[in-house]
Formats: structure tokens, sequence, C-alpha cells
């Protein structure tokens, strides 16, 4: 019995579990089939962010032949420039040598590695650019964008052998952080697990997948209660599964967020370029960077500084914000509620995580809104009247130049196989054309992913390998679109301060100086 295509006009049917998907890669995971269009796409996407193959794992593992970034180096190459001296505009370029435990090269590539270029004194810094050479080395390339020290820092965040972990558990594994819902209906109660990815067993499902969007999500059935007296989603456990001495390939301070040292200086001397020599164009391909702790615009729309709240509140005077997502966007609606202080919140008496939350500075005609996006999600004790899927309250806005559209979501997919997020953001995305169409004036920005601190439980459910997979399908998805966005992904990495699921503040004042800039073009604090 396909459950999708017989019961797909009814979204609480119970029916004998059943495995419908005929792809061995989705497992147990169960999707709608996608139009012609949809699949193509999606197979381009995955064809995109192929990772570079890792090698298997030796059973009992050991260490010996896998990267360790203490007997690794980088070395900054020498510029091409006459009299070797670096210039404002140049491109400079470090290579990177992989070495295992035992201190012999890798002859392999896959390793996660991250680069950056900064000057602690001057608040300035940049993402380098780093291409894999599936040897065992690997070359970043950095943009020199001010005058005087840069320095090179080189990090790996999991050696290769780890990417065959994380991959192995979201093949195997896509539900090892569980889901459930309460089910209640006058003294009689029950919990049952809830999912996109449920195993097939013969207990029977209550389908909940959205007749609007097509986004799947089940239940298994309680016992003795209908599917309807569903009445909450919350997360449940973690289950870590890893095999016999895996633990040991995701130790910090050992292989996983560890510096990588310089073979001989890591650091070069900037000059301003020489008159009569060409305005810099930088064509990196880059966002921005930092210079005294600002963000910079590389392109696209100038960053002003909205410093007082009076200036806040000018830009988004008579302005609409509908922010949805997930907590990194909460975060947002919780900087603007606390920077303005005629902003104030009207309770709704919502849950504390999942909101949904509403602002309002009466005087300047500013409402500011947040809601959470729809499962799967790892809140606890949502009530299901207020699961909605962004989609869905997208095709509710009338939109117009007044109202922004703040979209951020990527972090509760990092467990699931990469279909189940391609599918999310072709829904979101057919429902921001359908808004643009309406109300082309409606200004729509996307946040992107961020970078993290990693333990051992966060990188087994949010690895910053699974955030980078998820923020190349985030941008390839939306690329084209008339939508602005801001690149958490960047301005993470090239900030001096250490990596956190909800940026510090500094940097959070840099995001929101970009969305205000985008709301307000031409204005400044």
């Amino acid at each position: 019995m396909d459950i999708l295509k017989e019961h797909k006009m009814n979204s609480t049917i119970t029916v004998p579990r059943v495995n419908t998907n005929p792809d061995k890669h989705h497992g147990f995971c169960t999707f709608q089939p996608p139009s012609s269009t949809d699949a193509l796409e999606e197979r381009l996407l995955l064809d995109s962010i192929a990772w570079p193959e890792t090698p298997l794992l030796p059973a009992p593992l050991s260490l010996e032949q896998t990267s360790n970034p203490a007997n690794s180096t980088f070395t900054i190459l020498p510029p091409a420039r006459e009299g070797g001296q670096w210039q404002i505009g140049d491109q400079l370029k470090v290579m990177i040598n992989m070495c295992d435990f035992q201190g012999r090269p890798k002859k392999s590539g896959g390793d996660v590695i991250l680069a950056r270029l900064h000057n602690t004194t001057l608040g300035a810094g940049v993402v380098g650019q780093v291409v894999d050479h599936l040897n065992g080395s690997y070359s970043a390339v950095f943009s020199l964008l001010w005058k005087g020290r840069a320095q090179v820092e080189v990090t790996l965040v999991h050696p290769s052998e780890a990417v065959t972990v994380l991959r192995r558990l979201t093949s195997e594994q896509p539900d090892r952080i569980h889901f459930q819902s309460l089910f209640r209906s006058g003294s009689l109660s029950q919990t049952t697990t809830c999912n996109v990815c449920l195993r097939p067993t013969q207990q029977p499902l209550c389908n909940y997948t959205d007749l609007h969007t097509g986004d799947p999500w089940f239940c298994y059935k309680p016992k003795h209660l209908s599917c309807d007296a569903r009445i909450n989603h919350s997360r449940g456990e973690f289950k870590q599964n890893l095999k016999d001495k895996e633990e040991k390939l995701f130790q910090s301070g050992v292989n996983m967020k560890v510096s990588i040292r310089a073979s001989g200086p890591a650091n070069v001397n900037v000059l301003k370029k020489n008159k009569g020599q060409p305005k810099v164009n930088v064509k990196s391909g880059l966002s921005g960077y930092y210079y005294q702790g600002m963000w910079q615009s590389l392109g696209g729309t100038t960053v002003h500084q909205f410093n007082t709240f009076s200036a806040i509140s000018q830009c988004l005077k008579g302005k609409v914000v509908h922010l949805y997502g997930d907590s990194t966007i909460r975060q947002w609606f919780e900087h603007l509620k606390e920077t303005l202080p005629d902003l104030k919140e009207f309770n709704l008496h919502s849950r504390k995580q999942a909101g949904p939350f509403m602002a309002l500075d009466y005087a300047n005609n500013i409402l500011v809104t947040y809601r959470c996006h729809g499962p799967p999600i790892r809140f606890v004790d949502v009530p299901t009247s207020q699961l909605r899927y962004i989609a869905n309250e997208l095709d509710g806005l009338i939109g117009g130049t007044n109202t922004v559209v703040v979209l951020g979501i990527w972090s509760h997919f990092s467990t699931f196989p990469i279909e189940v997020y391609i599918r999310r953001l072709q829904s979101i995305r057919r429902a921001v054309v359908r808004l643009l169409n309406r109300a082309p004036d409606t200004l729509v920005v996307i946040r992107t992913a961020n970078l993290k601190a990693l333990t051992l439980y966060e990188t087994l459910t949010n690895s910053d390998w699974y955030s980078l997979q998820r923020d190349k399908v985030l941008r390839a998805v939306f690329k084209g679109l008339n939508v602005r966005l801001v690149d958490a992904w960047e301005m993470t990495l090239a900030h001096h301060l250490p990596h956190s699921l909800h940026p510090q503040p500094p940097i959070i004042k840099n995001m929101i100086d970009v969305l205000l800039s985008y709301i307000c073009p031409q204005k400044g604090g």
C-alpha cells in the first residue's frame, strides 16, 4: 500500500507501515515523489555538494593512519609580484599538507578544513577559499583587503575518517534524534514516536504530511486514540550508536577543530597599492570581510552602521518584519527587542523556544514577528496548532513595499538525508516566487548557516560538515531569485570570536546592520 498516494488528501490517516521508498539511499525515510523538474534539480544539487571519497575504517579503529593536525603544516607561497611584496588587492595562496599520526603524508583528500586571514588589532578578518587536491594536500586562497599585518589561520574541523562516520550515521541512522507527540482525549493519553524516518513495523501510522506543501511527517498511532488526538510535538532522546573507538575521531584539541601550524612565517605585511596602479577589484566570490570590527560588503549593497536605536527605529518605521525559522532567527527577534526600547513584546503566552512572538512599536508603526519552522524541529513541547510550515505562512502574506520577510532554516535538518532539506527548500522557494509575483516590492532576506562549537554530541547531530553541505544547497536553491543574503557562514568564520550556534552579540549586531542596510540602502545611523 502506498500511504502517500492513497491517502494524500487526508493528513491524519492510519495505515500499516510499509517501506514505500524504492531508493535504497533514502532507506526508511518517506517522501512524496518529486516532479521531474524538482528531481533533476535534486540530482544536480547532490552532484554539486559531492564530497571526495573518504577512507574505509579498519576494525578495531586506530588513529595511526588518520589525519593529525599536529603533524600537518601550511606554507605561505611567495608573491607573484617582483620584489616579493604584498599589496592590497593581491591574492595570497597557502599550501596545506596533511599528515597522519605517524607523521606520514596523507595520500587522499576529504578532510574538512577552514581558513581565515585576520588582524586582531585592526578588527579585520576574511575567509579563505579552500581547494582539496585529493592527494593529501590542499590550497587556500585569500584576498588581501587591508594594509598592515595579515595572519593566516588554518583549522582542521574533521579528518576525512570522521566524515566517513558522519556519512554512515546519516545513511543508517537518520532517526538518531527521536521526536515524539502526546495524544490525549479525556483522561486517556499516550506518547508515540514521530519522524520523517520511521523504521518499518506492523504498527499503524498517523500521516501528517502537509496537504499543501507535501512536507512529510508521521507518528506511530497510539493504540486507543485517534490520530486527531495529537496535541503537541517534542524532541525526544538521542541515541549515540558509534562503533567501537569511533569517538576517538571526534576529540577536541586532538583532531576536531584544531589549528594547523605554519612551516614558516604565518603572516605577511600588506602594503597600499602604488599610485597609478588600477583600483582594487576583488573578484573573490566572497560576501565581505571585517575591518575595525565592522562588516564590509564586497559587492552589492553597502553595509551601513545603525549604532543608535533611533537610527534603527527610523529605518524600520512603518515596516512589518516577519522572521521565520530556527533559534538562530529567533536570536534576531530577541536582539531587536533588546535594542529598541519602544519595541514592546505582546505576550502571546507562547512557549519560550517555539513562539510565536510579536513585538510592536506603536508610535513608529513597527511590527516584528517570529515563528519557528515546521517539523523536523528539535524544540520541546510545541502545540500542534503552532506547527506551521514556512511555505504556508508565506502564502498567507499580502506583502508589499513595507513588508520584510527573513528566513533561516538549516540547523534542525542536519541528521536527515540531504534530500529532506532540498525538498523543504524547494517548497519554500515556490512560496517565495508566489509572494514576489503578487507583491514584487516585498523584501525577502535569507540567513545562511553558521559555524558552531563542537562537542561529540553536537558533532554527531550538527557537525559543521553537515552545516556546510546544507549551506551550499541553500545558496544554490535561492540563486537567481530576487532575494538578499546575510552570509552568516562567512560572518562567523571571519570573526575572531569563538564559533557558536548562536553567535555572540558583536556578530549579531553586524548581521542586523546588513539586514537594515537591505531595508534602508541609503540610510545609516
